[in-house]
């Protein structure tokens, strides 16, 4: 396993070390896995083309190191912990033994179907131990696997089967999610009849029982796909810079971009943050209830806890379904010590009210986690004080799909902590503020936009079949260095703060403001339940803030919640970010990982309605008209 830091000196010593010699800090951590060919050099990169190799020449196989290392030690341990839909329903447990036997049998059944090293595989799942599986099997032959979030539409998932040319899809029935019952498979159907001629087979993992349509000669149901099938799969040993998985970033218009991860310097990353970030102890019940469809889920709920012999709790359902107690009952059931979610979901379960929380006897939890966006100051106090009871330190991680792991962060229990700041980076990973001409901002108290100036071994490799789009995207705009699309402050003692992507950072009469900052100012006023804030032109400032606010209960009083917004704003930043119009909604145009998609409500606030692109993969696409007929009325 890799070394674990035991206290704010030890970290501040290892930091130091990274930086000094990163190539040789990595290798110390990767020689702790098992290799089948040891790496003839560290590292070998450049951010010009870009390229980047690390553990050059090493042969591995990552399921080895998930699963056959722990075996001898740990096969009876509990690997997966899967609470269903229902609430009720009986929990399924999957030990280490258990897991490694269902993923050698699944990995023969898709070797059956055709699928060798270097295919790639569609997995268009909801959040049950089978996905995981899927995930898993499919690192173990070599094939690269690409998740799809199971809400996506359609025309979604067809362009990303066509752009990833998968030559099988893994689908299931029915999703339960919540109160409904989402048809996946029909969905998948409707996909492929949009020219998705690169589909060989669609598998599918009989969920619900509910009736589907099989397409004789390409559909197979999974538990005929592995009827007979051995439990034992020798690993397909890959080199270190063989693709893992493309994972494709949501939110974007036109072509998606597949992000290209890695075997090698994923899998010493995965573990190295999941061990350290969450100072995970042995024996410990971890739970992220993210889905596995976005990057959390891959690096921690599949890969992570199980190369670091974590017992991972994996959750199908929502937060607020039977009610607003559901996370809270799940905690008390099994015990949960690490539990890691997204701000979206603090904030929808502290506007549900304490009263889900009051009597739940959580004791067992240790450490509390966000990730996805920076925590507003009120929800981070709320699930301090409600949740944690002021004795679980909160990891407030900031990270992207492209960095493949936590990037900037506190370590649970070493790191002093500040509302709303990712704190300190992880060892290996050297941040700097930059200006508008890729000027390195030097010293505290300063902000500017956030770039990466060395690589790490998760770094993401490329955007699948189009090299030159990552170049672009990620290493064009400074020179030398990753650029995070993230705007950031370094206080006076070092520690970082997220203000939100750069273009939603706000110019106003030449003052940049941050979206995250002018919102978690509105989230303190009365009534507030969640807001977004977005630019849009104004004839004297250049921009003006146009805020979307969600309130608890219906305003009779505009002009005196305005007023009240308005004075909460300039209290806590100053009058320069005072918004100039406010507009209560009943919701916010969300993606299903629960990012806000201020692209539509810059449009909407700018008057341009007539383009606002595909909302059919929203969570609520619903909302966007209700939305457009209030801001034409103000």
């Amino acid at each position: 396993m890799t070394s674990q830091i035991k206290s704010f000196e030890d970290y501040q010593e290892t930091y130091a070390r990274s930086v000094a010699d990163p190539e040789g800090f990595w290798a110390e951590q990767a020689e702790t896995f098992t290799w089948r060919k040891p790496w003839r050099q560290s590292l070998k990169w450049n951010f010009r083309e870009p390229r980047v190799k690390w553990f050059v020449g090493g042969r591995l196989n990552i399921t080895e190191n998930c699963l056959d290392r722990h075996l001898a030690t740990r096969g009876n341990q509990v690997a997966l912990l899967f609470e269903p839909n229902e609430k009720g329903a009986r929990a399924r447990k999957i030990t280490y033994k258990q897991l490694y036997g269902l993923v050698c049998q699944f990995a023969n059944a898709l070797k059956a179907q055709g699928v060798k090293k270097g295919d790639r595989v569609c997995i268009y799942m909801p959040m049950t131990p089978e996905l995981a599986v899927a995930v898993l099997a499919c690192a173990r032959i070599g094939a690269v696997h690409s998740v799809v979030f199971a809400g996506f539409s359609a025309i979604s998932l067809a362009d990303r089967i066509k752009d990833a040319q998968a030559k099988v899809v893994l689908t299931s029935d029915y999703n339960a999610r919540g109160a409904k019952n989402i048809a996946v498979k029909a969905i998948v159907d409707e996909a492929l009849a949009l020219g998705c001629d690169s589909v060989e087979h669609v598998i599918v993992h009989q969920n619900t029982g509910g009736a589907v349509t099989m397409k004789a000669g390409r559909d197979i149901w999974w538990h005929e796909a592995v009827k007979g099938r051995r439990r034992t799969c020798k690993p397909t040993i890959v080199d270190s810079e063989d693709m893992l998985f493309i994972l494709y970033t949501s939110g974007s218009t036109g072509k998606p971009k597949g992000v290209v991860h890695t075997h090698g310097g994923y899998m010493v990353y995965t573990e190295y943050t999941f061990r350290n970030v969450f100072q995970y102890q042995e024996g410990d019940i971890y739970w992220c209830t993210a889905d596995i469809g976005w990057i959390t889920g891959h690096s921690y709920i599949v890969y992570g806890p199980l190369l670091a012999g974590a017992t991972s709790l994996m959750f199908e359902g929502v937060p607020t379904y039977p009610d607003a107690g559901r996370f809270w009952d799940i905690v008390q059931r099994h015990k949960v010590n690490i539990f890691y979610t997204a701000p979206t979901a603090i904030r929808a379960l502290m506007a549900a009210g304490d009263q889900w929380v009051k009597g739940r006897r959580m004791s067992s939890l240790r450490v509390l986690g966000t990730v996805g966006e920076p925590i507003n100051e009120e929800a981070w106090h709320w699930y301090n004080e409600r949740v944690g009871k002021k004795r679980c330190p909160i990891v407030d991680t900031w990270w992207q799909t492209e960095t493949g792991g936590i990037m900037i962060t506190p370590l649970a229990g070493i790191t002093p902590l500040k509302p709303c700041y990712a704190t300190y980076p992880m060892p290996g990973i050297q941040p700097c503020l930059v200006d508008g001409n890729g000027n390195e901002i030097e010293g505290n108290d300063v902000e500017g936009m956030l770039c990466i100036k060395f690589p790490w071994p998760s770094i993401l490799r490329t955007t699948y079949g189009d090299h030159e789009r990552c170049r672009l995207t990620y290493f064009s705009t400074f020179k030398n260095k990753y650029f995070t699309g993230d705007g950031a402050r370094r206080d006076a003692n070092g520690l970082y703060r997220i203000i939100g992507r750069v273009d939603d950072v706000i110019n106003v009469s030449g003052h940049r403001i941050g979206t995250a900052e002018v919102e978690d100012a509105i989230n303190k006023a009365p009534n507030v339940v969640e807001s977004a804030v977005v630019g849009y032109p104004h004839d004297i400032k250049g921009q003006g803030i146009f805020a979307y606010i969600i309130s608890s209960e219906p305003v009779e009083d505009m002009a005196a919640f305005k007023s009240s917004v308005l004075n909460t704003v300039i209290r806590v930043i100053g009058p320069i970010a005072k918004p100039d119009k406010v507009l209560v909604v009943p919701g916010l145009p969300k993606t299903r990982s629960g990012k806000i998609m201020r692209r539509i409500l810059r449009k909407i606030a700018e008057g341009d309605t007539s383009n606002l692109g595909d909302t059919s993969t929203l969570l609520n696409p619903e909302v966007v008209d209700t939305i457009k007929d209030g801001a034409q009325r103000i």
